[in-house]
C-alpha cells in the first residue's frame, strides 16, 4: 500500500495502520501500532510528534520504542549485556562480534525524559543522587541504572575517559561509586603530528600521529580482553573483522539513505525519521538484523518518492544543516512546520557513519575510527568537517541545537557557528533545548520561522 508522502498525528496513524492491516501488512515480531507505545510504555511524546506514513517509517519507530522490550528478552535467554558509554560506535562493534553477546548505550536514556515528558521522574532522581541540572540530561542515565524500571543492568559496563563529555565522565564515576562497576579505557584527545612525526589518515580526513593509533589499538586490545573474559569467547582478529563487516554494511547504507535524502527536493524522509535512521548506527538499537532490514526499507521508500516526485513537504523548502541531536524529538517537526527541511547532519557520531577500514588489521582499523570522533578532537577541526559537508549538501543555514547543562556545548556551538559563517556566508542559528520544550515553543518557533525568512530572503537578493 503506497499513499503519498504525508506526516501524521498519531491519531491519524491509527486509523492509518489499521488500513494498512486491511491490506496485508506484514510486520516483524517487534512491530504493532504506534499508540501502544503510549498506552502501554507511557512514551506520551509520540502524542504531540507528526511522523512519516510509511510503512518503512512504521518498522523504524517501533524498532526504536521496542528496544528495552528486546534488551530484556535477551537477558532472559541468558545473552551478555554489554552496557558502553560515551564512545558512540566504537566497542559494539567488537561485542556483536561475539556470540550470544548484545551490546546498548545506557547513555540513551537521555531521552527517557522527553518521551515520557517528565512522568518517569529520572532527573528528580538524579537530583536525589547529586547529579542536579547543572548536568546535561545524559543525567537520567544514572537514575535508569538505580531505579532499574527501564533496560536491565548489563553485565559489564564499558566506558570511554580521557578526551570525553566532562558530564558523562563524571555521572559514570557516580555510578562505579554506587556499585555498577565500570570498565574504563582511554581515548586521548586528537591532535596533529608534528612536522617530523609519522603520521595516518583517518575515517573522515582527519590525520594523527601514529603513535595516537597505537596507544588506542592498545587501550581496545584491554576492552577486547575484558569482553573474552566476560563471555568465555575468544574475540580473535577473524571474528573481530567479521563484525567490522556487519557495522560497514549498516554504514554503507545510512550513507546512501543520508546522499539520496538529503540532495532530493521535495525532500523524501522528514527529519525526525532521518535523525532516528542515523543514530542506529552507534550499536544497531541493539539487533544488527533488523537494522539492516528497517535502513534497507527506509531507502527504498526514499528511492520511490524520489522517482515519483513526492516529498512530505513542498520543494524549494530552506535547506538546513543541523548540529548536535535535540534533546527534544519535537524539535525536528518545528522545523519543517516553520519552512524548513534537513539537508545534513553533525549528532556527535560522524566516527559512526564513516565506513571502517577492512584492509588492515581489526584494532588497527577500530582504533582509528574511534580517534575519529568529533567530540575527542578541536572545535575548528569539527567546524571544518561540518563547513565541508554542509557545502556539498548545498545548505543555506546551519542550526547548533545546544543541550541544556552539557559541558561540551557551554561554548563549542559558538566557535563552530562563527567557523562555519565565515567560511560559508550563511546565517547560523544557535538553540538551547530542554528535554521537554513545550514552554519554550513560541519563542523557538519565531526563531524558527525567522531563519527561513532570512534564507528566503537571501534568495531574493
Amino acid at each position: 500500500m503506497k499513499d503519498k508522502a504525508a506526516q501524521l498525528t498519531l491519531d491519524e496513524w491509527d486509523i492509518r495502520y489499521r488500513e494498512l492491516c486491511r491490506h496485508g501488512l506484514r510486520e516483524p515480531d517487534y512491530g504493532g501500532s504506534l499508540r501502544r507505545h503510549v498506552d502501554e510504555g507511557g512514551d506520551r511524546r509520540l502524542l504531540r510528534l507528526r511522523m512519516d506514513n510509511s510503512e518503512a517509517a512504521l518498522r523504524l519507530w517501533n524498532l526504536l520504542l521496542s528496544e528495552e522490550d528486546r534488551l530484556h528478552r535477551a537477558r532472559a535467554e541468558g545473552k551478555y549485556l554489554v552496557g558502553t558509554m560515551k564512545d558512540l560506535g566504537t566497542v559494539p562493534v567488537m561485542a556483536y562480534a561475539l556470540d550470544d553477546t548484545v551490546a546498548f548505550y545506557p547513555d540513551g536514556a537521555w531521552w527517557t525524559p522527553c518521551l515520557m515528558e517528565h512522568t518517569e521522574g529520572l532527573l528528580a532522581l538524579a537530583d536525589q543522587l547529586g547529579v542536579d541540572d547543572s548536568f546535561c540530561p545524559v543525567r537520567a542515565m544514572l537514575a535508569a541504572f538505580v531505579n532499574g524500571n527501564h533496560f536491565p543492568i548489563p553485565d559489564t559496563v564499558v566506558c570511554s575517559v580521557g578526551a570525553t563529555c566532562d558530564d558523562m565522565s563524571a555521572i559514570a564515576q557516580r555510578l562505579d561509586e554506587l556499585g555498577f562497576p565500570v570498565f574504563w579505557w582511554e581515548i586521548p584527545h586528537r591532535r596533529v603530528a608534528d612536522a617530523d612525526e609519522p603520521s595516518v589518515e583517518l575515517p573522515g580526513g582527519s590525520r594523527v600521529p601514529v603513535a595516537q593509533v597505537d596507544f588506542v589499538r592498545g587501550e581496545l586490545n584491554r576492552v577486547r580482553r575484558h569482553l573474552e573474559t566476560g563471555t568465555g569467547q575468544s574475540l580473535d582478529d577473524a571474528r573481530l573483522a567479521a563484525g567490522i563487516r556487519r557495522a560497514n554494511q549498516v554504514r554503507r547504507l545510512l550513507g546512501q539513505l543520508r546522499r539520496f535524502a538529503y540532495l532530493g527536493d521535495p525532500s523524501p524522509m522528514p527529519a525526525l525519521e532521518m535523525m532516528i535512521a542515523e543514530i542506529l548506527s552507534i550499536h544497531f538499537c541493539s539487533d544488527w538484523a533488523e537494522t539492516v532490514a528497517v535502513v534497507e526499507d527506509l531507502l527504498a521508500e526514499v528511492r520511490r518518492r524520489l522517482i515519483a516526485n513526492e516529498g512530505s513537504r513542498p520543494a524549494g523548502a530552506a535547506r538546513v544543516y543541523w548540529i548536535n541531536p535535540p534533546a527534544d524529538l519535537r524539535l525536528m517537526n518545528l522545523l519543517e512546520e516553520a519552512g524548513g527541511r534537513l539537508c545534513g547532519t553533525d549528532y556527535m557520531i560522524a566516527h559512526a557513519l564513516d565506513p571502517i577500514p577492512e584492509d588492515m588489521p581489526p584494532l588497527e582499523a577500530l582504533a582509528r575510527m574511534a580517534l575519529a570522533d568529533p567530540m575527542v578532537g578541536s572545535s575548528a577541526e569539527r567546524a571544518d568537517r561540518i563547513a565541508r559537508e554542509a557545502a556539498r549538501f548545498d545548505a543555506e543555514a546551519v542550526i547548533v541545537s545546544r543541550i541544556s547543562g552539557a559541558s561540551h556545548c557551554a561554548t563549542e556551538g559558538l566557535a563552530i557557528g562563527r567557523i562555519v559563517e565565515r567560511r560559508l556566508g550563511i546565517p547560523v542559528l544557535d538553540l538551547e533545548v530542554p528535554p521537554v520544550l513545550d514552554a519554550m515553543e513560541p519563542t523557538i518557533r519565531t526563531r524558527l520561522e525567522a531563519l527561513v525568512e532570512t534564507v528566503r530572503s537571501g534568495r531574493r537578493a
